[in-house]
């Protein structure tokens, strides 16, 4: 008796050591983590019509810029990307180059605000302007903090003793971190119209 007590509990910790627990927890937290990005990104998308609406009124003649926000803030918002498709480079890179685009639109309203100073006066704009700013840091550290778990993640199913389970018990893929763009690390080129 003493004999299958012991081979049970050897057993057991074998398999506790093969990540049949610590794979699938590495993989849940990644998947959260990357629900807390499109969190972040949903509440920017959220706070971005009142802000087209408070310059609209405000600068009827920048309507092309305010266009472009909108319906990069439309394609922005169709690219979705599910915690299934976190092992797909080009669903993420989609994903990506939607919020890029989306970023871009929202740096030449912010451009072109500065062209007309007495907009930055209006409390409103200065409130969606804080929001704007609020969300973008919680992008931030949404997007580092998802990095990290898949980080976690992916070294979990790489290394011994996890990547038995991984591999045998779960057939576990890396996860695709989510990656600038290239040409990020440059300074953007902001014009403002009033250059010689």
């Amino acid at each position: 008796m003493k004999f299958r007590a012991v081979l049970a509990f050897a057993a057991a910790a074998v398999l506790a050591g093969c990540g049949l627990n610590s794979v699938p927890t590495a993989e849940e937290n990644a998947k959260a983590k990357w629900a807390d990005v499109q969190a972040a990104y949903q509440r920017r998308m959220d706070s971005v019509p009142g802000l087209v609406e408070t310059v609209k009124g405000s600068a009827a003649s920048e309507g092309k810029i305010l266009t472009d926000v909108t319906n990069a803030r439309a394609k922005a918002t169709s690219v979705q990307v599910s915690a299934n498709d976190l092992t797909d480079p080009a669903k993420m890179q989609a994903f990506q180059a939607a919020q890029q685009q989306f970023n871009g639109s929202i740096g030449r309203l912010l451009a072109s605000v500065e062209a007309y100073p007495e907009l930055k006066s209006q409390a409103n704009f200065t409130k969606f302007m804080d929001q704007l700013e609020g969300s973008n840091n919680r992008i931030t550290i949404a997007i580092r903090d998802y990095n990290n778990a898949v980080q976690a993640y992916n070294t979990r199913i790489r290394t011994f003793p996890d990547a038995i389970g991984a591999k045998v018990f779960y057939g576990s893929k890396p996860m695709v971190p989510y990656a600038a763009k290239a040409g990020a690390e440059n300074v953007p080129d902001i014009s403002f119209g009033n250059s010689n």
